[in-house]
């Protein structure tokens, strides 16, 4: 193997090459690309000295960082893997559940090769996809993800790029696929040396994380070509499914063909090529339709996107919280609209923005499967002040309910890692920052995002303590003690439902019914000759029963009793009824 140690650094004036030990100036070709007049052979430690640097710095395409995202980059090769995958194609979003993990604190050792150790769970769980949360080199230990600077590294302390090759082989051979989140509109704090090189970042456009990314302004053709090979990186050489892309309403792009269209014509093109059905899932909190709608209809033409209006309404219904983004979902309506249209806010009124949001989706070209839908995320957990999950707050049989709610519902559904056992450890917030000043930056900017949502700042934990990672950190002996198991069997009963009866699944939002009861709490979700029945009060509740001959009681979280065309739910008891 050989390297050629291309770089585009429009910004430099000289250029030398470190790599092995020996310095090698560098020339200077067109458009600021500059090139190494001698390969070096073999494995290489290589880092770039930018004009009279003393000190070089990695290569912003580095694979792998064995000294941290301040060190010397290292080559890595990753057609030498050995895939024994050549038999699995993506399935493409066809309903199926997906299980999002953070792989620092899935299991103790915190690895990508202990995470593979628990694939059998997971295919036994009846899952589709495990997404991955970012595992881009960042500095430090352990960290979210979300503050990554070299978005072609793997992580070191997760096991580096080969690891991640064998994850992904293995939970093929499992059958399940891999998402993979990875983050295009900023740059974490510590590390990021992209713009001793070039023009990578408009300095002029902030978001709320740091500078926006250059995507329209001078020189910008270049910069995004950085995110087009990356990710083409991640579905050619590491044969992930799909990507989730942090924040797309953070990427600032004014041109007319924006990028996120040009990302959804890059993955299609690969999915004729390398096979299957590759796919892209936003995170946008816009409500704009656009995103998912086809290209040929002037969309951008991503495959999904996550809907906080349904985790909004969900939670609000479970949990009575009404504070801060919550306030406008304080009601049955709001989560039956949401159920029936997608998004709540589609042109309505928002409280907490201070202004209309949204607008409606199109029941004609829009259908569920393309709304990634969780009562419990890495965001909704651990953007809390105590990072508690739902558990903390509610009983077995609330828990039951959100679990039937929203693997029951016609989007995609999304479960938390460790959510399907009701975990009793927090998912909190957690950084591992070597500077000191920017650890204490970050906790003091931790207080003030939660003053908004009225939260107490006393029960924010320090994010720098290295005991906030350890508490984060899933206990797997759970699984075998009281209520734990009973919720881990429900939840395999809704996903082997979910992948059996398609009544569960109808992605036409043109055929879903809500019907609802706002004083007696309870709500109701038909889809052909199948009733979704939800209990949300403490106390028995009697509900409709539209279904046409006997029926049969497929699953409930608690003993209910039907007769004359009615069901009766326990408290926060749910059931899923089929006619003929």
């Amino acid at each position: 193997m050989s390297t050629a140690f291309d770089v585009w650094a429009p910004k430099a004036n000289n250029m030398r090459l470190l790599a092995n030990g020996f310095e090698q100036q560098m020339v200077r070709g067109e458009q600021g690309w500059w090139h190494a007049p001698e390969p070096v052979p073999g494995e290489a430690e290589y880092g770039y000295l930018i004009d009279d640097a003393a000190h070089a710095v990695p290569d912003p395409r580095s694979r792998r960082q064995p000294a941290g995202v301040h060190g010397l980059s290292r080559t890595f090769n990753p057609d030498a893997f050995s895939w024994t995958d050549q038999d699995w194609a993506s399935p493409g979003l066809t309903g199926g559940a997906i299980y999002e993990l953070h792989i620092g604190t899935f299991t103790p050792e915190g690895t990508l090769d202990a995470a593979a150790q628990r694939l059998d769970y997971l295919a036994e769980l009846g899952v589709q996809y495990v997404e991955l949360m970012p595992v881009n080199a960042f500095n430090g230990h352990h960290n979210w993800g979300y503050d990554g600077v070299l978005w072609y590294a793997v992580q070191e302390t997760y096991g580096g790029p080969e690891a991640y090759q064998r994850f992904v082989d293995q939970a093929h051979a499992h059958g399940l696929g891999v998402i993979q989140d990875v983050v295009y509109n900023h740059l974490g704090p510590s590390g990021n040396y992209l713009n001793l090189f070039g023009p990578y970042l408009n300095e002029a456009a902030a978001t709320g994380w740091g500078d926006a990314v250059n995507l329209d302004g001078p020189q910008s053709d270049h910069v995004r070509q950085y995110i087009l090979d990356n990710l083409e990186m991640w579905f050619r050489d590491y044969h992930v499914d799909g990507l989730r892309l942090d924040a797309v309403h953070a990427l600032r792009d004014e041109r007319a063909l924006h990028i996120l269209e040009e990302m959804a014509a890059l993955t299609d093109d690969l999915s004729a090529e390398l096979g299957g059905s590759l796919f892209l899932i936003a995170e946008s909190d816009i409500n704009n339709p656009r995103v998912i709608t086809p290209r040929s209809l002037n969309g951008y033409g991503l495959a999904a996107q996550w809907s906080d209006d349904f985790h909004h309404a969900a939670h609000t219904n479970l949990t009575g919280e009404t504070d801060g983004y919550y306030a406008d979902f304080d009601s049955l309506a709001a989560l039956a609209k949401v159920l029936q249209h997608g998004f709540f806010h589609d042109g309505s009124y928002s409280s907490f923005r201070g202004r209309s949001h949204g607008r409606p989706l199109d029941k004609s070209v829009h259908n569920a499967r393309q709304l990634v839908v969780a009562t419990q995320n890495h965001d909704q957990i651990g953007n809390r002040a105590a990072g508690d999950r739902l558990r903390a707050g509610l009983g077995y049989e609330q828990l039951a309910l959100a679990a039937v709610l929203n693997l029951a519902s016609s989007c995609t559904p999304m479960i938390f890692m460790g959510e399907e056992f009701g975990a009793s450890t927090p998912w909190q917030f957690f950084t591992s920052h070597p500077e000191e000043d920017l650890g204490k930056a970050t906790a003091e900017g931790r207080m003030l995002e939660f003053a908004r949502m009225g939260w107490d700042p006393a029960l924010v934990p320090d994010p720098q303590d290295p005991q906030t990672f350890e508490n984060s950190k899933l206990d797997w002996s759970e699984i075998a003690v009281g209520r734990h198991p009973f919720l881990l069997q429900l939840y395999r009963q809704l996903l082997h439902l979910r992948r059996t009866m398609p009544e569960l699944s109808e992605p036409d939002f043109r055929k879903i019914e809500v019907d609802f009861d706002e004083v007696s709490r309870w709500l109701s979700i038909r889809r052909g000759k199948v009733l979704v029945a939800l209990n949300f009060a403490d106390s028995p509740r009697e509900l409709p029963l539209p279904l046409e001959g006997p029926v049969t009681v497929v699953l409930e979280t608690a003993p209910s009793l039907t007769a004359d065309g009615a069901i009766e739910l326990p408290g926060y008891g749910a059931a899923i009824v089929s006619g003929v």
